[in-house]
Order: C-alpha cells, then structure tokens, then sequence
C-alpha cells in the first residue's frame, strides 16, 4: 500500500474493492428480484438469509466491544437482528423460524464473519464496513423498491431492516464512518489483509445472491425452501 501515507484508508478500500462491489450488485438475482420479475417469495428468502449473517455480525459485538480495532465501530443504531426478525414475522407469520435454513453460501458466509470475530477483529471490520455502509447506502434503492413492487407500507413492516430510525442524518453517519477507518490502528500490511477481507466479503455476497437465482430458476419464485 504505497499510498497509505497519503490517501485516506476509507478511499483506499473503497477504490480497490470497486470492481467486488461492483460485480454484486450486478447479479442476475438482484437485477430479476429489483427488477419485479421474482416473488415476494425471493425478497422474503433473501431477508432470511440476511438473519444468519447479521446475527454472526452482531452476536459477536459483546466480545469485540473492547477491541481497539473493531469495537469502535460497534454502534447500537446499526443494529439489524431485531428489524430483520420484525420484517420476518411480516412476511412469514408467526412461526416463521419453523424450518428456516442458510443456503450453503450463507452458512459459509455466516461462518467466515463468527471466525473473524473470534481471530482477527481487522477482518471482521471488513465485514461490518462491507455490510452496514451498503445497507446506508445501496440498500435505500432495495426498501424503495420492494414497497413499490410488493405494497409494503412505507419505512413500513417487511423493509424495517432498510430504516435506520435511530440514524438522523445518514450521510453525516457515513462520514463519521468512514473517519473510523482511517483511524484504524493498523499499519500498512494490515491494512491490505483488510482491503483483502473486504474484496473476499463482496465475493460471499456475490456467490449468495448466485445461489438465490439458480434456487429461483428451478422455478422456485414462491418457495421459501432453502
């Protein structure tokens, strides 16, 4: 990183991690799901398997809390579980745990976050930055969609996960965000094993959403059935 010293880290992961991102966004999965040409029952799937990743995201913040690398960035208004399990129980009733699973590429991407915040809280940074600032960010145009494709009430049970009620000015988050990892205490090889994670997090969610569209191309647009 021959440009740490004078290029913010924030820019640094950013840039190196465009084209990942990039390549995500563009799936099949998410264009046919955005696009209205899925079910409900693909957006429902999708926010299931959200609930595996975010819960090895947050249930290990308690641990990490102290962490001088990760524990500043564990901020209680970003938390998702909750919104998410709200958004569940509107879209699948009740008893909406009965027989909910992770697609193989969730489990593996639900498990790569639990090891990294057991072994090296700089790597679980790259999740929790790959995530939550997507989730500020990219995911606003998924909320707004999915109330205009499925009648969702706005800000609304069913896109909960998307509002961050607890976040006034999303954009000043962001900044400040984006200050805490330019203060990461890392030196520049560090700093390039997490631009590494954060490539490697934008490829688990790359091969997620691959998975979700060969699951609905077997003509399972109303399943739920992992």
């Amino acid at each position: 990183m021959d440009a740490a010293s004078s290029t913010p880290f924030s820019t640094l992961i950013r840039i190196a991690s465009h084209e990942q991102h990039t390549e995500a966004e563009n799936t099949s999965f998410m264009g046919d799901m955005l696009g209205g040409r899925l079910g409900v029952g693909a957006y429902a799937l999708y926010t299931a398997q959200l609930w595996f990743v975010y819960r090895a995201l947050e249930d290990a913040a308690a641990g990490l809390a102290g962490d001088p690398v990760a524990g500043p960035f564990l901020r209680p208004e970003l938390r998702r579980v909750p919104e998410l399990e709200r958004d569940l129980a509107h879209l699948l009733g009740p008893g909406w745990r009965d027989g909910l699973t992770p697609l193989p590429a969730t489990a593996a991407y639900a498990a790569r976050v639990s090891q990294l915040a057991r072994e090296w809280p700089g790597g679980y940074v790259a999740h929790h930055y790959t995530r939550y600032l997507g989730d500020l960010s990219g995911g606003q145009i998924i909320r707004g969609t999915a109330e205009k494709n499925w009648g969702f009430e706005r800000k609304g049970d069913g896109v909960r996960f998307y509002v961050f009620e607890g976040i006034v000015n999303p954009a000043a988050f962001k900044r400040e965000y984006r200050l805490l990892l330019d203060a990461v205490p890392a030196d520049d090889l560090e700093k390039q094993r997490i631009v590494d994670e954060c490539k490697h997090a934008f490829a688990l969610n790359t091969t997620l959403f691959h998975e979700l569209g060969e699951h609905f191309a077997r003509g399972a647009s109303d399943s739920l059935s992992a």
